[in-house]
């Protein structure tokens, strides 16, 4: 039977896994017009894998040599000599137990290469033996690198890309064989390597790598493509889900992210059945909000790469709190070297020439990393939510009206009236602290991007399959408050609710602090005032 999987490379024969036939004939074609490209995405984006299926598509009419360069110690760049070595290896590697039909007389020269003095060696006389073969070869022959991270801050790694790039040019202006196409795969876009290897002196745009050809290749999995994964899953399990609106659900809350639409879906068929017995229930939205906790839990090592990104790199961490916590909106902008990063690690993503969190996993995940941190500082709300839990739920739904009435009562007793510095960020902050602890291991909670900004923010929680919807947002006077009325009441459309909830952050020394009802057509909202 097969599984899901979450390490390594999935395999067809072994894994459900999505189609991504489509994205490799893409990708054919950059190969087949003679293209040096670099696949750059974040951590477990599906990179191996695509390019293992590219392989098998490409072997017909190419000699495929693909290599990766994550064994390789920090040794291998010590020297020209001893990376030509390394490449060696790796190469011979390829002869001896993938098959890969490599001439006796190039085989020779690079197990000569093996054999001498490292230091007698140069990046040149490698690079001679390639194009030697490829001058005899029956068939193109395609260079894959993966994993090429391991070569960041090493010169020699740069050098043997000027080599490759040189022949691009020769092979283009002159015909000099050389390898019909090169593709590089990695986390760091390797125009980004110079950055961190060259003095300040050294002028940094003539990029090793300006050759190559921009890839703009989807590579996240469309909500089809896993709906074609949950049918094969379905024809072998019966579990009667309804798999189009389960591939909606999981789309919506990974946006698409390889590792997440895995881990999500191996929860679902190994976990989660330890909360739901019912198979049918299991693959429904009560399994997905499990599996969500679960996942949201867990220190797998996605999450440990992110971590540690931020801990390596402060002025993205404040970014990303910015963009969270703050609402502060930015403009996408390729040239700002924080958005880069952030894209190439997998944070960002460009929505409508803007920065948005790639997904909801990932902000929820960043949120409640930003949050304890805040009950580092002052736990008051935390454990006020926490103490006054029970009395939250009755017969299984969460009554929103009461958690707010209590947060009024509790924000005025610990802090008084409002002072003018304050700002929507720390109406946010506090409520989702006393939120948190009243919902967490039985609900979620999301921040709706489209609505987060300086004037207003819509908290989506998800409890037990019922969903609550709380606009918060500061005063701006009666006539803003009935805009934001008329808002909320047509979100609570899109989601199939008649009860919403407001929360008000006011100035305004005559207001009436508590909670009330206002009906707005056939939509109930309750709506609280600090």
């Amino acid at each position: 039977m097969k599984s899901f999987n979450t390490t390594a490379v999935c395999i067809p024969s072994k894994h459900y896994m999505v189609d991504i036939s489509e994205r490799v004939e893409e990708i054919k074609k950059l190969v087949y017009s003679g293209k040096y490209f670099t696949i750059n995405r974040a951590r477990q984006y599906g990179k191996t894998t695509t390019l293992k299926a590219l392989q098998q598509a490409l072997v017909d009419d190419y000699i495929v040599l693909s290599l990766s360069f994550e064994g390789i110690t920090k040794a291998g760049y010590q020297t020209e000599g001893e990376f030509v070595q390394t490449f060696s290896r790796l190469v011979l590697d390829q002869v001896e137990f993938f098959g890969v039909p490599i001439p006796e007389k190039t085989i020779s020269a690079l197990e000569g290469f093996c054999e001498k003095e490292a230091e007698q060696l140069k990046m040149d006389e490698l690079y001679r033996v390639f194009r030697r073969w490829i001058a005899v070869s029956e068939k193109p022959v395609v260079l894959i690198i993966d994993e090429v991270d391991s070569a960041t801050n090493n010169q020699v790694f740069l050098d043997f890309l000027g080599l490759l790039r040189d022949g691009y040019i020769a092979r283009e202006s002159s015909g000099v064989p050389t390898f019909k196409s090169v593709i590089l795969s990695g986390v760091t876009d390797v125009k980004h390597l110079k950055i961190k290897i060259r003095d300040e002196d050294e002028h940094k745009e003539n990029s090793p790598w300006n050759i190559a050809a921009d890839f703009t290749i989807d590579m996240s999995l469309s909500a089809a493509g896993i709906k074609g994964m949950l049918d094969e899953y379905e024809a072998d399990h019966h579990t009667g889900m309804d798999t189009g609106e389960m591939a909606k659900l999981i789309r919506e809350y990974t946006n698409g992210y390889p590792f997440l639409v895995s881990r999500i879906c191996e929860l679902l068929d190994t976990e989660v059945e330890k909360k739901i017995d019912n198979i049918k229930d299991r693959w429904s939205v009560r399994g997905l909000d499990e599996a969500v906790k679960l996942i949201l839990a867990e220190d797998n090592t996605l999450f440990q790469s992110l971590t540690g990104k931020l801990n390596n790199l402060p002025e993205l961490k404040a970014s990303l709190r910015s963009i969270l916590m703050e609402g502060i909106k930015l403009t996408w902008n390729p040239d700002q070297r924080d958005i880069v990063l952030m894209q190439m690690y997998g944070f960002i993503r460009n929505y409508n020439n803007s920065v948005r969190i790639d997904n909801r996993i990932f902000e929820t995940r960043l949120y409640n990393l930003f949050l304890s941190e805040e009950e580092m500082k002052n736990s008051v709300f935390f454990r006020e939510g926490d103490l006054a839990k029970n009395i939250f739920v009755e017969n299984g739904r969460l009554n929103v009206r009461l958690i707010l009435e209590r947060f009024v009562q509790t924000y005025h007793q610990i802090y008084g009236p409002l002072k003018e510095r304050f700002k929507e960020k720390d109406g946010r902050e506090q409520f989702l602290l006393y939120l948190k602890p009243i919902i967490n291991g039985t609900g979620n909670y999301y921040i709706e991007a489209q609505t987060r900004d300086q004037k207003r923010t819509d908290i989506i929680i998800d409890y037990l399959e019922k969903q609550y919807i709380i606009e918060l947002k500061i005063w701006h006077g009666e006539r803003y408050n009935e805009a934001g009325e008329k808002q909320i009441s047509e979100y609570l459309d899109y989601f199939g609710l008649t009860t919403g909830y407001m929360l008000s952050f006011n100035f305004n020394k005559r207001k009436e602090e508590g909670i009330k009802q206002v009906h707005v057509g056939d939509k109930l909202l309750y709506e609280a005032t600090v």
